[in-house]
């Protein structure tokens, strides 16, 4: 079963700051996805450093990043 959503999203705020925010899936027992989100504390100054921290921390690999 594909994921409802990719796990990390990466957003940039007014600053010019990338924040790096963790999703995890899970279904219920009526298969409906259960979404839970985690924004990292840190934040970063390009989306090249936020996916290379993903990578790094949480085992990201590409094509589960989505950016907003």
């Amino acid at each position: 079963m594909p994921d409802a959503i990719k796990p990390f999203l990466l957003e940039t705020d007014d600053d010019g700051r990338v924040r790096l925010t963790v999703r995890s899936t899970h279904y219920n027992r009526w298969n409906y996805p259960i979404v839970t989100s985690t924004v990292v504390e840190e934040t970063f100054v390009s989306t090249a450093k936020a996916r290379a921290h993903a990578k790094e921390h949480f085992g990201a690999q590409a094509g589960q990043f989505a950016s907003k």
